[in-house]
């Protein structure tokens, strides 16, 4: 079955700093490319139809802050430690780990632009 989301944006003023933050919380490298003239940093993805996947992206159409929708990344290790590097890299922890029953944990910060972001985890 196909996801309903196939791609995201998280919109940076300031691009470097918003990679090193992603990169530190996440553990991931993220991928430097610019499409449309938009420079972006892509997440990883899977080589799969399935896959969700998105970038950082400065762009004068989307203005970073706390309105609007909130996506929910992968905290593969569990919430609480990507939770610990997210505050370490300066993120505001907004809602902490929260059990959502059978479909695992989730928490929600902002990010360095004030984006609020919220994090997923199977495991605790």
């Amino acid at each position: 079955m196909k996801n309903s989301i196939n791609w995201f944006e998280i919109p940076t003023r300031d691009m470097d700093k918003a990679v090193t933050f992603y990169e530190k919380t996440l553990g991931v490298t993220l991928q430097r490319e610019v499409f449309g003239g938009e420079p972006h940093a892509m997440f990883p993805v899977e080589k799969d139809p399935t896959s969700v996947t998105g970038s950082l992206v400065t762009a004068k159409r989307l203005t970073p802050g706390a309105t609007g929708v909130l996506i929910y990344l992968n905290a593969p290790d569990g919430v609480n430690a990507c939770l610990a590097r997210a505050r370490a890299a300066g993120a505001k922890e907004l809602a902490p780990q929260t059990p959502i029953g059978e479909h695992g944990f989730i928490a929600v910060i902002a990010d360095l632009d004030g984006n609020q972001v919220g994090l997923h985890s199977m495991k605790e």
